[in-house]
């Protein structure tokens, strides 16, 4: 006769009304709001390409000198020999390209072009982000505070709003520019290049927070109203606390894109003043004033040109793609 088989009880089989929740609570485990745009986000292929890039633009600004010395030489040693005298472009085809110069020689002085374009990297990504950096904080603190408050507050805030919109942002920064350019005094302690970055941060981080500051104090006005707000208040919640912990929070996902938004807006805004001769202070290097070097030898030397708005347009292009992405991402309404 055989002997019954000594099997041990299953989860199932000692508790199947556990074991029946267990599952069905694992199957309708929720997702965060951050998880679902992550999700949004990684399907959209350009938008984390363009991400790629910026990384990558981030991580050459960062590490320029090591990247220098490798691959080129110092942005501001000239090479002479490099040059043809008779007609002041560089030796050799395409601007001189060789395996010492990757990207060529600049045809004024014989200058490493690859070097010049990642220290300008560092200018442009420098001044973006900063000055960035200002304006969403100016617009944010002063949009919320508009759109919370409300009354005379908010009539005073808007009315700024107004006049800084319609002040001449372009000719001011000119003539600031062109001021801080030829001054050799020093400000707040600040000469030369420092002055020039400190500058172009100022005036284009105070001057556009109005934009961010619009979009802020309407988001605001929409989110004062809801449950959650008035909850918090019945709950006796202080202003700081409904500002810092129920409103901010929720206007996180439009200040992030408009944020990415932005950024290329302020490194075509540098490289355009940089342009003009009123942006960053020669020797040092900067996208917008190779391109303005490049104006009077393009014909014979395009390469000289072509690089800088190359690297120019990338970041651009990198930047948008991925602000169109975050907004894909984080808006609930978006059909992709």
């Amino acid at each position: 006769m055989t002997a019954p088989l000594d099997v041990e009880p299953s989860a199932l089989d000692a508790d199947p009304d556990a074991a029946i929740s267990a599952e069905s609570a694992k199957a309708v485990e929720g997702r965060s709001l951050r998880q679902i745009a992550w999700m949004r986000l990684k399907r959209d292929k350009v938008a984390l390409g363009g991400g790629v890039v910026i990384v990558l633009l981030i991580l050459t600004a960062v590490f320029a000198p090591v990247l220098v010395s490798l691959l080129g030489t110092p942005p501001d040693v000239p090479h002479g020999n490099l040059i043809d005298q008779t007609f002041q472009i560089p030796k050799g085809s395409f601007g001189g390209i060789s395996t010492k110069h990757i990207l060529g020689v600049d045809p004024t002085f014989g200058r490493d072009l690859f070097a010049r374009i990642v220290y300008g990297a560092r200018i442009s990504l420098l001044t973006a982000f900063l000055a960035t950096f200002v304006t969403v904080l100016i617009g944010t603190v002063l949009g919320i505070t508009a759109g919370y408050f409300g009354g005379w507050v908010d009539g005073l805030i808007s009315r700024v709003m107004d006049i800084l919109l319609a002040f001449p942002l372009l000719l001011f920064a000119i003539g600031i520019g062109a001021v801080i350019v030829v001054t050799d005094r020093p400000i707040l302690g600040l000469t030369g290049t420092s002055l020039s970055v400190a500058a172009l941060i100022f005036i284009i981080g105070f001057f556009q927070w109005p934009y961010i500051g619009r979009i802020v104090r309407g988001q605001t006005l929409t989110l004062r109203e809801k449950e959650f707000v008035d909850a918090a208040r019945s709950l006796g919640a202080s202003n700081r606390h409904i500002i810092f912990k129920q409103l901010l929070p929720n206007l996180m996902a439009p200040i992030l894109v408009y944020s990415t938004l932005i950024i290329p807006t302020n490194i075509l805004f540098e490289a355009a003043l940089s342009f003009l001769g009123v942006g960053v202070r020669p020797p040092t290097p900067s996208w917008g004033q190779m391109l303005s070097d490049a104006v009077s030898t393009y014909q014979i030397d395009p390469t000289y040109m072509v690089v800088p708005g190359v690297a120019l347009f990338l970041t651009v292009m990198s930047f948008n793609l991925l602000g169109d992405g975050l907004r894909d991402a984080l808006d609930p309404r978006a059909g992709r």
